[in-house]
């Protein structure tokens, strides 16, 4: 039995390297946003210095391990054998929870999930012994009023960060503008001595307050003398930077560097129990166990020693920092979630990530509405100069970056501030809703959120903060059931257990490989966006323009060919899942006719006449052909699934061979237009008359049936239908050929 344990205790360490992993890369996004957005530094540098702060927030940690030991469960009124199966089910939670989070790209609380799993693991046990034991209650075996302190956190840390960062940021554009540098001289110094000052704040208070290699009269001299330090740092730092910027130095990259520095240590330091405090818990536990004379029953020996506070070997902190520095750098995930944070709150339009939804319709015209009622009743000349502050051609934006590095320093110093506040109100506030709801304020009050973009921006922070609920949910209720299997299960459900979260975890891989791989097109956009040169801009939307047709066009034969086959076949499922397919395509080509639009905007006022106007009717085209398609499939669909008679055989004889011939075409086309080979543009021109002449036929030949009253009505409408659309479909290839070569023909002028 002990090797039984044995082996819990090591895999309980092998899942916590996995969630070591996968936390970085969802946590990643708390102190790699602001800089990497900002462009402050190169990226390497920008993860060297993160790393150094997970570095030596990890081996400063220790304070924290206690929520893992005794802060959800009183562990005296478990057994060792509960105990283990509590924390098992934990990990085996956790890993596969945020690696989903983290493969669709959505930053989510690592310490919400811990909390809730540890809360769910217990709730079950709980029920259990309550049964066996009716001398027991809730209140002695749950700590439910941490729970609900995470909860109401969680709350209140939502809504001041995010209010806090609309009104800092405001003001910060109101002194500074977007042209800051005009100011700078005036100011610089005193806004890097104020925000280097929180920033030292927040280490001191946030980063050593627990570290166990400060001796004590160090951190009682450092609580006792705050103040004077705060003020000591305040003017010492306020000269500093004023010399820095005498010097020429870049104050604001100084400001932004070392507040990732800070945000990356208070991280390691605070959520490394996240990663690693379940697995210390467990073999705290199995040392206890062990360490008892004679021959201990697992599953009578109760738990009182995690009831002292944790002393963590010095060689799993540092050990735990050298993962999550490899993670940091290797994660392509982390890279991912960064992503979304960053799309949310970038100054430019761009590809938006997330769609639109009803709830962010309404917030967005309420909005409008009380925005409209308060310029009403601004004077016109105080309107004016605050439009000049907010002036937007001035802004200082290096080559690709989301925004300035105004913004950026008032990310990290106001998250700094608001973590260092809850810390010191004891309030377990989650680094990453601070850190998110602040970029998201005070995106917002910089007008990154315009009318054409605020309502996928609102609609895509309301997917991440419902994501961060479902978080908590999900880890409740997955853990709670776990619990109850490894409970009755034993060995043989901990065997299955395991099994399935590696095909879990390796399923959400190859999910991600693929969602990456979907994603190659995207540095062509976001070259087309960033750049200012009007040529290169052509050339760059010429190219993506071949990329998306390239793309569609082979959706449109593939799906045509699968609407076909499958209604032959009477196969329902194969017309479903044709149709879902052709409503997804349906939403990326509002997506690429929105890009498309910006990408025009980049062009010059004689280009964007000329070669517009092929474009823009080159986008209906390309619509039009999905959309005919979607129409035959429908009306398949609706008569498969009413089970009405099939096509006669001589229907499906000749329109097969038609389609077959129309699948090719749009092949064709697609290579004409991805290759942009436009020489055989005579032949093809040809072929599809041909089909359209062939079509025309058959429709001939089935309203001679319908005379003839041969064969059902139904099956006769359906057929017309198909018949029609498939005419519709050559028709618009067409079209869309002989536009896209004007399109990409240089030396084509308007005709």
């Amino acid at each position: 039995m002990e090797t039984f344990y044995l082996f819990i205790v090591i895999f309980l360490f092998i899942l916590a390297i996995f969630d070591l992993v996968v936390g970085v890369s969802n946590d990643a996004v708390n102190f790699l946003n602001s800089a990497l957005g900002a462009k402050a530094a190169p990226t390497r540098l920008i993860l060297g210095i993160a790393a150094l702060g997970i570095f030596v927030g990890a081996a400063l940690s220790n304070g924290m391990m206690d929520i893992a030991r005794h802060g959800i469960y009183q562990p005296e009124h478990f057994y060792f054998s509960e105990i283990m199966c509590i924390l098992l089910a934990v990990m085996l939670t956790d890993v596969v929870l945020l690696d989903v989070f983290n493969s669709l790209g959505m930053p989510t609380s690592t310490t919400v999930s811990m909390v809730f799993e540890l809360l769910g693991g217990t709730f079950a046990l709980a029920i259990i012994k309550i049964i066996g034991d009716h001398t027991l209650n809730f209140g002695d075996l749950l700590n439910t009023d941490k729970a609900l302190s995470v909860i109401l956190a969680i709350f209140v840390s939502v809504a001041i960060a995010f209010f806090f960062g609309t009104i800092v940021q405001y003001i910060s554009r109101i002194i500074f503008s977007f042209n800051y540098k005009k100011t700078s001289k005036y100011f610089a110094g005193i806004f890097g001595g104020l925000a280097t000052t929180a920033i030292i704040y927040f280490i001191l208070i946030k980063g050593i307050k627990d570290t166990p290699f400060l001796p004590d009269n160090y951190k009682n001299w450092i609580n006792e003398n705050t103040s004077f330090l705060v003020s000591c740092c305040i003017i010492g730092f306020t000269i500093l930077m004023q010399f820095f910027y005498w010097l020429r130095i870049n104050v604001f990259k100084i400001v932004v560097l070392l507040g990732t520095f800070a945000l990356a240590l208070a991280f390691a330091g605070n959520d490394l129990v996240n990663f690693i405090g379940v697995p210390l818990a467990g073999f705290s536990s199995y040392m206890d166990i062990t360490s008892q004379p004679g021959t201990v029953n697992p599953d009578t020996y109760l738990m009182t020693s995690l009831m002292g506070s944790a002393k963590t070997p010095w060689y799993f902190l540092i050990a735990s920092g050298t993962i999550m520095v490899i993670a940091l750098f290797t994660s392509r995930k982390a890279q991912n979630v960064v992503k979304t944070s960053l799309d949310l709150s970038r100054q430019e339009e761009g590809e938006e990530a997330f769609g639109t939804s009803p709830v962010a319709r309404v917030i967005v015209r309420v909005s409008s509405n009380m925005a409209s009622s308060i310029q009403n009743v601004i004077p016109t000349k105080a309107k004016q100069w605050i439009d000049s502050r907010f002036n937007q051609d001035e802004v200082i934006l290096k080559e690709g970056a989301a925004f300035d590095l105004i913004r950026a320093s008032v990310n990290l110093v106001l998250g700094s501030l608001l973590i260092a506040l809850g810390t010191s109100l004891k309030l377990p506030l989650s680094t990453t809703y601070v850190a998110f709801m602040v970029a998201m304020g005070t995106s917002l009050a910089d007008r990154a959120w315009g009318r054409e973009s605020a309502v996928y921006r609102i609609t895509g922070v309301l997917s991440v903060i419902g994501g961060w609920f479902i978080t908590a949910g999900a880890a409740f209720f997955i853990c709670f059931f776990v619990t109850l299997i490894i409970h009755y299960g034993g060995f043989v459900a901990i065997i299955i257990l395991i099994a399935l979260a590696i095909f879990l975890l390796i399923r959400s891989q190859f999910a991600f490989n693929k969602k990456l791989a979907q994603q190659k097109g995207n540095p062509t956009v976001t070259k087309l966006m960033s750049t200012h040169d009007t040529d290169e801009a052509l050339t760059l939307l010429r190219k993506h323009t071949r990329e998306e047709l390239s793309g569609i066009l082979d959706t449109a034969a593939n799906t045509f060919d699968h609407t076909v086959t499958a209604f032959m076949s009477e196969s329902y499922r194969g017309l479903r899942k044709t149709m879902n397919r052709i409503d997804d395509e349906k939403i990326h080509l509002k997506q690429v006719k929105r890009i498309g639009t910006l990408g025009v905007a980049h062009l010059d006022n004689n280009t964007a006449i000329e070669k517009g106007l092929y474009y823009y009717q080159g986008n209906d085209f390309i619509s039009e052909i999905i959309y005919s398609i979607g129409r035959i499939c429908e009306p398949c669909l609706e008569h498969t699934d009413n089970n009405f008679n099939p096509l006669h055989s001589d229907q499906k004889e000749e329109f097969t061979h038609i389609a077959s011939g129309i699948t090719a075409l749009l092949q064709d086309c697609k290579k004409i237009i991805e290759e942009n080979d436009y020489s055989r543009f005579d032949d093809f021109i040809k072929t599809a008359n041909s089909l359209i002449n062939s079509l025309s036929q058959l429709k001939r030949s089935e309203l001679r049936r319908i005379q003839g009253q041969k064969g059902s009505l139904k099956v006769s409408m359906v057929y017309l239908t198909m018949i029609q659309e498939a005419q519709n479909v050559v028709a618009y290839t067409i079209n869309l050929i002989k536009v896209s070569r004007k399109f990409q023909d240089i030396t084509n002028p308007i005709e």
